[in-house]
């Protein structure tokens, strides 16, 4: 939705959706099938559009967008992902040379947390935690790899 709002701001922007089925084994839709038909809903016009489909994970979104789109100096990208994700993925974009500026979505807190068994839903934390969990095995994973410079990024 916020990519939507984004695209009627900047009315002259390309947008580009990445994202393939993010599976090495099961076929599904992935975001470059799925979204056109949302943002054509919220009234972003389809020749706006810029789909890049083969990725299967972050570091593919990177490469494959960059090559897709060939950023020139001078212009502005922004880089449109959940909050949680976004150091992972803007790591990935800047590594493989494709200057973007963060626009963190999707925040996932309240405010209101705490801490204490009566104020917060278990099943939220145990989700919460296990996104947290995976967002920092895969930043350790892609440094490991050498896919980016540093395991926290930004810092």
């Amino acid at each position: 939705v916020e990519t939507a709002v984004l695209a009627r701001r900047f009315p002259t922007a390309k947008v580009v959706v990445s994202g393939g089925t993010g599976a090495l084994f099961l076929d599904g839709e992935g975001d470059a099938a799925t979204a056109p038909r949302l943002l054509t809903a919220l009234g972003v016009a389809a020749d706006r559009l810029i789909l890049e489909n083969k990725s299967r994970n972050t570091y593919e979104n990177a490469v494959f967008t960059k090559e897709l789109v060939t950023p020139k100096p001078g212009e502005t990208w922004l880089l449109v992902t959940s909050a949680f994700h976004m150091p992972r993925a803007k790591a990935l974009f800047d590594k493989a040379g494709f200057a973007t500026v963060p626009w963190p979505v999707d925040y996932r807190t309240s405010g209101k947390e705490g801490i204490g068994l009566f104020r917060d839903n278990p099943a939220d934390s145990l989700q919460a935690t296990t996104m947290a969990i995976r967002e920092w095995i895969g930043l350790f994973a892609y440094w490991l790899s050498g896919r980016i410079d540093q395991p926290f990024p930004g810092g």
